[in-house]
């Protein structure tokens, strides 16, 4: 929140930019995400590892710098992101709900997606 003028005022996303060095679009498990070094990071439910574990991802898409960006073909060559398993949580359920009207079919289903939370530790270019 932001005090404006004596009122108070949201900031909106997109208006404000932050001023970030480095950062990396690495695959994890088949997704892509935004990597940047001591984020912590949303991703698919990992379940070999242990909690506090830490993790080496190779499939780094791109690495942007300040000055410069680096894209693989798939992906770049020499580059790795280290990253630490924080531990995991669940996501909102989700309700199924099917129905076939003047059958008396219904049918009702629950579903909640697994996820870990990983912290980005280094991006080597």
């Amino acid at each position: 929140m932001l005090l404006c003028d004596g009122g108070i005022r949201t900031r909106h996303k997109l208006n404000v930019r932050m001023q970030i060095d480095m950062y990396a679009l690495v695959e994890i498990l088949g997704k892509q995400y935004k990597a940047v070094e001591g984020q912590t990071v949303q991703v698919d439910y990992i379940s070999q590892k242990e909690e506090g574990s830490s993790l080496e991802y190779e499939t780094v898409l791109a690495i942007v710098d300040e000055d410069n960006a680096k894209f693989g073909t798939p992906y770049v060559a020499n580059a790795m992101v280290k990253a630490t398993l924080n531990g995991s949580l669940k996501g909102d359920k989700i309700r199924v709900y099917k129905k076939k009207r003047r059958k008396g079919y219904t049918r009702t289903q629950g579903h909640r997606q697994k996820y870990s939370l990983i912290t980005i530790d280094q991006i080597i270019a």
